[in-house]
């Protein structure tokens, strides 16, 4: 029999603890650490652009992809974006959006041997199974993120809004005339505005 339970109330989750303590010697209780499409969408929202593009690169070379392509594509080095794929797993840990004992859907694979003491990355992976759900995810985070490309020129900052009428009574970000500072020294300016 396999159970899934999901926003349960603090006082039901103590009561099934105590009903799974009671009877642990019967049962085999065993955490799902799967990849799922929710997950997977969860764990691209929380990612950085470059962090994002890293992930569908690897992706879009069907799991495998050499840290040398990866170098070019991301000129100011892979610890950003590697970093970023880092703390997004232990954030999802925190926020309990996957349980401990998830494996990062992108590893890095290591050149040279042991011996060797700091080895450069030679190549990052996704595994077969992560491969279709994160494909997935990506589609439809691009499905439904996309934004429209924008080939006009920027509106002034200090227009009026469109949906305002001319005659509103909207605050002016700018002044005709700046007021001026008064001046609470009893000090004499020069010319400037230096005082003596």
């Amino acid at each position: 029999m396999r159970f899934t339970i999901e926003g349960a109330s603090e006082k039901f989750e103590g009561k099934l603890l105590a009903l799974l303590a009671e009877h642990r010697d019967e049962l085999a209780v065993s955490v799902d650490t799967a990849w799922g499409a929710d997950r997977a969408m969860v764990f691209l929202n929380t990612l950085n652009e470059d962090a994002r593009q890293f992930v569908r690169l690897v992706v879009e070379s069907d799991g495998h992809l050499e840290a040398v392509v990866l170098r070019e594509a991301f000129p100011r080095g892979l610890r950003g974006p590697t970093v970023a794929l880092t703390y997004a797993l232990k954030r999802g840990y925190k926020h309990g959006w996957w349980p401990e004992g998830t494996e990062a859907p992108v590893t890095v694979v290591y050149g040279g041997g042991p011996q060797d003491g700091w080895r450069q990355a030679s190549a990052y992976e996704m595994s077969g199974e992560n491969l279709p759900v994160f494909r997935a995810a990506l589609a439809h985070y691009d499905a439904t993120t996309s934004r429209p490309s924008w080939d006009e020129e920027a509106p002034s900052a200090f227009a009026v809004h469109p949906s305002w009428g001319a005659d509103a009574d909207v605050p002016r970000a700018l002044y005709d005339d700046p007021p001026t500072t008064p001046n609470f020294r009893t000090e004499e300016q020069d010319d400037r505005g230096l005082r003596g």
